[in-house]
């Protein structure tokens, strides 16, 4: 990606901390910026956090689409078209996305995952890395591909399990080094960067 600033939307449907990294990261000199947080839930605390950093937001609420995954993916798709993002990023999206609405935005969507990747894809991973008796656990950021949490990984951040973590502790530490992460890989993406970006506990600071 060259010329002017990399267009980048953001899809939420919570309180938007990773939105919040990624946006306060497009600085000046940064080589994207934030055109739109979109989101399917109307109530996400991240489109006012959204909109106090000036970024236009929207809402596709999925609710009345239930059962009809195709309307409620075209009217994503029109709203995501009018911003014309380059990249689109996925910051705890909490929809699945078929593989139509993924293949249209092909090499452009990113997303981050709560675990070592190909390790623990879907939900619970917190738990799951401790049930599994890990001894390190972190999280990823990968391209989107049709096959859930299974696109080229572009980096990953690790952190070692400590003996008394729980699932919640465990978050609570792997959240910080999502924010850290997401942003790093964004602006090495739009540089054109794909080799993975790999950070170890030492960041954790």
């Amino acid at each position: 990606m060259t010329g002017s600033s990399a267009r980048v939307a953001i899809l939420i449907s919570g309180s938007g901390s990773n939105m919040e990294a990624l946006a306060d990261s497009m600085g000046a000199g940064h080589p994207g910026r934030p055109v739109l947080v979109l989101s399917n839930r109307p109530e996400a605390g991240g489109l006012a956090k959204a909109e106090a950093r000036g970024i236009r937001t929207a809402v596709i609420d999925h609710r009345p689409f239930l059962g009809d995954r195709a309307s409620f993916e075209a009217a994503l798709s029109e709203r995501l078209e009018a911003a014309a993002p380059d990249v689109v990023c996925l910051a705890g999206f909490m929809r699945v996305l078929t593989p139509g609405f993924i293949d249209a935005w092909a090499g452009k969507m990113l997303n981050i995952h709560p675990s070592l990747l190909p390790k623990f894809c879907g939900l619970d991973t917190h738990a799951r890395a401790l049930a599994a008796g890990e001894t390190a656990h972190g999280c990823t950021v990968h391209e989107v591909t049709a096959e859930l949490d299974g696109g080229p990984i572009l980096g990953q951040a690790r952190l070692a399990i400590r003996e008394e973590e729980t699932a919640e502790s465990l978050a609570a530490r792997v959240l910080p080094l999502e924010h850290r992460l997401y942003p790093a890989v964004l602006r090495r993406f739009i540089e054109g960067e794909r080799a993975p970006l790999m950070l170890d506990e030492a960041v954790e600071g």
